[in-house]
C-alpha cells in the first residue's frame, strides 16, 4: 500500500471530519424538527384545554339574562287567566 503524502492525508482526515459532522447535524436537525412538531401540537392542545376553560364573558351573561327574562314573561302570560283561555282554544 503506497503511502500518502501528508497533503492528502490531511484532505482525508478533514472529509472524514466533514463527513461525520455532517451526519450528525442531520440528526441533530431531524430530531430539532420532531421537538418542534411536538411542541406545536402540545400548543394546540393546551390552546384547546384554554378555550373550553375560559371564563364566560359580561356579555354572555347579561345575554342570557335578557333570554331569561323574555322567557319569564312568556311564561307568565301563558299562566295568566287571558293566556289559559288562549291555550285551551287552541286544544278544541
Amino acid at each position: 500500500m503506497a503511502r500518502r503524502s501528508p497533503p492528502d492525508a490531511l484532505r482525508g482526515a478533514v472529509e472524514s471530519t466533514v463527513q461525520a459532522t455532517m451526519g450528525q447535524a442531520q440528526g441533530t436537525r431531524d430530531r430539532a424538527q420532531e421537538l418542534v412538531d411536538e411542541l406545536a401540537g402540545t400548543a394546540g392542545r393546551l390552546r384547546d384545554a384554554l378555550e373550553e376553560l375560559r371564563p364566560v364573558a359580561r356579555e354572555d351573561v347579561k345575554g342570557l339574562g335578557a333570554r331569561l327574562d323574555a322567557l319569564e314573561r312568556r311564561v307568565a302570560e301563558l299562566e295568566s287567566p287571558r293566556g289559559r283561555r288562549g291555550a285551551r282554544a287552541g286544544k278544541r
